[in-house]
């Protein structure tokens, strides 16, 4: 299995085991833990950062560039099918609970019910998962523009 299917999965992988450990603790529906789901942003770049090492050699920045994106792709379409099973067959109240806690995060952030409700409406288990696949790509992207440079300095790679 190539680097880019390896890590691509590994990142999706481990995301989805972040994600029912934080549903089996409840951590995600607890408003002093549930800032601990953004793990999976270390994860997909710790992952990243090893893909990329295992493709530098004679890739140009643009293709190791490219090469992590395909990875993040790759992990935010598994990411997306693993949240709708996530939230509609795993823990199909989940979504419920996060949207009773979200309602008196915001009462107690002061916003109006009107507010309150826009944000409500977009919990949804299909919203969650877009939400997951644009921000693991997003994600990947960006790390990927960064870490590339960092590869090849490393690498002594050529310029392209």
């Amino acid at each position: 299995m190539n680097s880019i299917l390896k890590a691509g999965f590994a990142i999706g992988v481990l995301c989805a085991i972040w994600q029912v450990i934080m549903a089996l603790t409840g951590w995600i529906t607890n408003p002093s833990l549930m800032n601990l789901f953004y793990l999976v942003i270390l994860i997909e770049i710790v992952v990243l950062i090893w893909g990329l090492k295992q493709c530098a050699a004679g890739n140009t920045y643009g293709q190791q560039v490219l090469a992590g994106t395909a990875m993040s792709v790759l992990a935010g379409v598994f990411l997306f099918a693993f949240s709708l099973l996530l939230t509609m067959v795993l823990f199909p109240n989940l979504i419920n609970e996060m949207k009773t806690v979200q309602t008196q995060v915001l009462k107690d952030a002061g916003r109006s019910e009107a507010e309150i409700s826009v944000a409500l409406n977009l919990q949804t288990p299909l919203i969650q998962a877009l939400q997951g696949l644009i921000g693991t790509v997003v994600t990947g992207l960006l790390a990927s523009l960064i870490i590339a440079i960092f590869m090849r300095k490393k690498g002594g790679m050529q310029s392209s």
